[in-house]
This record gives C-alpha cells, structure tokens and sequence, in this order.
C-alpha cells in the first residue's frame, strides 16, 4: 500500500487551479491544505470574492488558510504543524523566505509558465509571446531563495500558435501544469527523479508588466508589435496616441504590397480596411479601436467617427 504524499497547496488565480483539482482526484496524493492570498475586492462592483483556488479548496472541503504574509511567525508555525511531504507552490503571489523552504521534506515544488532559465519572473507567458517565441513550455522546479533559479525537475514543451494571445496560452498551460506535477511529485517520492541545476548563463527575465509596456512604438516592424500586443492581452493591451487622445487597438501585419509609402504611425483607409505604417516598411492592419472614454468599434467607424484627414498619424 503507498501511503499518499501529504501535500499543501500553495496559489491563487485560474492558471493553479487545474493542477490543485488534478491533485485532489489522485489517491496517492492527500491535500492536507491550501494556501491562498486574503479574500479581496474584485471586479466593478467591488465584491468581496475568494481566489479560484479557495473556490475549489472550499468546494472539495480542504482546510483553507489565508495569511497577509506568508513570512510571519503564525505562518510558520502553521507549516511545521502540518508537517507537509511537499508544497506545491502556483502562481500563489508572495516571495517565500528562506527559512520555509526547509520545512517540507521533498521541497517547495513550483509549475513555471516557462522552459526555464528563459523567462524567469512574474509574466513569462506575456513576455515568451511578447518577443515572438513560437515554443515554451512548463518547468517544474524546486524553489531556492532566488527568482526562479532553483533545481529544474521535470518539463514539457508545447508550441505557441501564430495568433495565439496569452489567455489563451495561459489555459493550455495550466492544464499542462497539471500531469507534471504529480509526475513530479511522484518521482521525488519514488527518487526517480534527479534535480538539474538551471544554466544561469542562459536565462533571461519576464519582469512584472507596467502599463507603458503597452504603449505601441510604430518604428518597430507590425510583426513585432502584433506579438506585443498578443502577448499584453488582455492588459495592458496595446495603445497609442491619437490627436489629444489615447486609444487602444487591435490588428494584424498585412501584406505591404497592399499600400505601400507609408511613414511610421500614418493612417490609411484603403478599401474596406485601416492600415497603418510600421518600421521596415511594413503594415498593421487595424480591426477595432477604443478611443479612450468611447466604446470599442471597427476601425472604419473609427475612421469615419473622426473624420481622418489624409496624412494623419498614431503617435
């Protein structure tokens, strides 16, 4: 008889749940409890809401905890006394001090949205798409007191799509997260499975974004900044300038063999489609655009609702 892993679950938004519901539904794994961020005001109306983690913890009745900072003293003695194989830690939104990595005996085991050492950090899907990558993966690793530099365990490589936008890579990940982990966990039990140190020299970071990642620079190619404003869905999403006003806008490249002569940021109405230049002499063809304060529309209403004037630019 196998006596289950006796787990924590450590996360909080939709990218953990797949893996904490993969975990609950193995016999060879006993969630003893989750850990997640405090209830918190969310969406328009403000409401107080639980995480999609404590929504699926409270449902499967599992012992729930929810400290402002997982580094204080009760946290701590919180751990010890459950006495945890492993903590699974996803997306959970807090640094974990060096003093509870020790706690569990096979380890803090995090899923990375990456293949790592690429895309260390806080927004490794936005960033991986964000610069054109066309494969990534999940890294399972066990956490050390750096970012992302611990042992890597096990991974999984998938392709990102042409026209794929991160929440939409983003699910297909989180249930990739889910097998590998108990794979994981399973391997670490079993010891067939060996840490690999991470190649520092070839890591690369995805820093948290801020909102002027998403300004849209028109000297860069419509290739580049389609993949910017794929990976910036759905924020900070891609914006620009127009007269005394900002707008966002959505689009693809189009053939520059369509309306070629236009200068960085210059508008254009060519048949039923707004084209817009690019560097490198390339085109972005313009879908919708959400003129700040407006609703969002096609760009020929756009077009006509602002009375383009030839030779008028996106700054």
């Amino acid at each position: 008889m196998v006596i289950p892993v006796r787990t924590i679950f450590c996360g909080t938004p939709q990218f953990a749940v797949p893996t904490l519901k993969h975990l609950l539904d193995q016999p060879d794994f006993e969630v003893a409890a989750v850990i997640t961020q405090p209830d918190r005001p969310r969406g328009r109306g403000r409401e107080v809401s639980f995480s999609p983690v404590k929504e699926v913890a409270v449902a499967a009745h599992v012992p729930v905890f929810q400290p402002e900072k997982i580094r204080t003293p009760e946290s701590e003695n919180f751990l010890r006394d459950a006495n945890p194989d492993a903590i699974v830690i996803i997306a959970y939104g807090q640094i974990i001090p060096e003093r509870l990595l020790g706690i569990p005996k096979l380890g803090w085991i995090n899923s990375h949205a990456s293949l790592l050492p690429k895309y260390r950090g806080a927004a490794p899907i936005q960033w991986a798409i964000a610069r054109g990558e066309t494969r990534t993966g999940i890294t399972t690793m066990r956490i050390d007191a750096g970012m992302d530099t611990g042992d890597m365990l096990l991974w999984r490589e998938t392709p990102i799509g042409p026209a794929e936008t991160t929440p939409e890579l983003a699910a297909r990940l989180a249930v990739l997260s889910a097998p590998l982990m108990a794979e994981t966990l399973r391997g670490l039990r079993d010891r067939t499975v060996q840490p690999t140190p991470q190649n520092h020299s070839e890591a690369s970071l995805a820093p948290m974004l801020k909102k002027e990642n998403g300004r849209i620079d028109w000297s860069l190619p419509a290739q580049v900044i389609f993949n910017r404003m794929r990976g910036f869905t759905p924020w900070p999403g891609a914006y620009t300038g127009f007269r005394d006003a900002t707008c966002q806008i959505t689009g693809e490249p189009v053939s520059k063999d369509q309306e070629p002569g236009l200068s960085a940021g210059e508008i254009r109405i060519a048949g039923t489609r707004m084209l817009v230049g690019c560097g490198g002499e390339t085109l972005l063809g313009v879908s919708r655009v959400k003129l700040e304060g407006r609703k969002d529309v096609s760009a020929l209403e756009f077009a006509h609702g602002a009375h383009l004037q030839p030779g008028e630019h996106f700054a």
